[in-house]
Order: structure tokens, then C-alpha cells, then sequence
């Protein structure tokens, strides 16, 4: 379970925003952006199977994990712990933010929910959590980011240097274009996040 810690490479965010948690948004394609926010869910099921939109993309690592430096994973669907080459058929894991409800956590996104990360050329499947304490819902990873939702994908870097990782992240937080429940297909380049140093992206 990933929780704030990795916001250290994320920009500022602005009490407004941390405050907006469950504010319906429209932003061009990202019309799936809090589509059931009463539920604090999105609903996808009725989305035509591919969506392109722009959501949030941070990382975290087996270093800012929680439990610290593990690849511990809060709902395992096809890994046992966070990894993953990126492939359709491997994709790697990803965190989403989470309401707490009657003494059950609700993902945003459901957990076995696919995307696919246009500039990092992977495929991602919803595995984790991102965000901690009794009210995740009032922390950014549930509330977004400039409109948008927010993503929180697995780097690795379980054998390389933390302060490495942690430039691996820096490199790719950013509003990024993805496709929510892609198709088989689309180009790859797999291998870890962090070991590849994020040159590509």
C-alpha cells in the first residue's frame, strides 16, 4: 500500500485542492474523472472499452512503499507483490486513491481495472492503494490534481540506489495521457520503471 510519502515529488498542492475531494470535473476526455464520486468510485462500466483521457501519473518504489522497502500490494489481483514487465498479459501494478465507508475501503477504480501509460509505452493494472490514515478520501491521491485523477504507478527499484528511484519518479509525475481498460496491442517496452532510469519517457 502506497501511502504520502511519494508526495514529495509532486508539486504543491493548494488546500483548494486538497479540499476538493468528491468535486465532479469535466475535462475534455476526462469525462470518467469522478463519475461516481458519491460512491467514491468511478464508474466504468458502462465506458466503451477503450478511453483515452489525461490523468495524474507519480510513481512510488519498494522504499516508499508501506510497509517501507517492501513490494507489498493491498489487492493483489494478478501479482502476489507490486511488479510487473508492462506487457498486456503482465502489466505493471497501480496504486489508486481510496474512500473509507463503513469500515471498508472503495477504490477509485476498481481493483483488476487496466490501463495503459501512453509515454512510459505500459500497461497497468489497478493492484494497490495510494493514500493512508482513517480519511483517505481528504488526501490528493482521491481528491486528483488539476481536475484530473490521480495514478500512482510501481517503479521497483528494489536492488538500485533510493536517491536513483527517487529521480525516476520526479522524471515522470505529470499530467500524462493514458487509455483506461485498453486493448491488447498497443506498443511496449518492457522491464522495471526504475531500472530503465526513466530515459525513455
Amino acid at each position: 500500500m502506497n501511502t504520502f510519502r511519494k508526495l514529495k515529488f509532486a508539486p504543491i498542492l493548494s488546500l483548494a485542492l486538497l479540499a476538493a475531494c468528491g468535486t465532479p470535473r469535466s475535462h475534455g476526455l476526462d469525462v470518467v474523472n469522478r463519475a461516481s464520486t458519491s460512491l467514491g468510485y468511478r464508474d466504468i462500466s458502462r465506458l466503451p472499452v477503450e478511453t483515452p483521457m489525461n490523468a495524474y501519473l507519480t510513481g512510488y518504489s519498494y522504499w516508499d512503499n508501506t510497509p517501507r522497502g517492501s513490494a507489498q500490494i493491498a489487492r493483489p489481483v494478478i501479482h502476489r507483490s507490486a511488479g510487473g514487465a508492462g506487457t498486456y498479459s503482465d502489466p505493471v501494478t497501480l496504486a489508486v486513491g481510496h474512500v473509507k465507508k463503513g469500515g471498508r475501503s472503495i477504490m477509485d477504480y476498481p481493483a483488476g481495472t487496466r490501463f495503459y501509460i501512453k509515454r512510459l509505452r505500459k500497461y497497468a493494472i489497478v493492484e494497490d492503494l495510494c493514500g493512508d490514515g482513517h480519511r483517505p478520501q481528504d488526501g490528493p491521491c482521491h481528491s486528483g490534481h488539476q481536475g484530473h485523477d490521480w495514478i500512482d504507478i510501481y517503479v521497483g527499484g528494489r536492488r538500485m540506489a533510493e536517491a536513483s528511484v527517487d529521480a525516476c519518479m520526479r522524471h515522470i509525475t505529470g499530467i500524462q495521457p493514458v487509455i483506461l481498460n485498453p486493448q491488447p496491442g498497443h506498443p511496449v517496452e518492457p522491464g522495471e520503471i526504475a531500472s530503465s532510469g526513466c530515459r525513455k519517457f
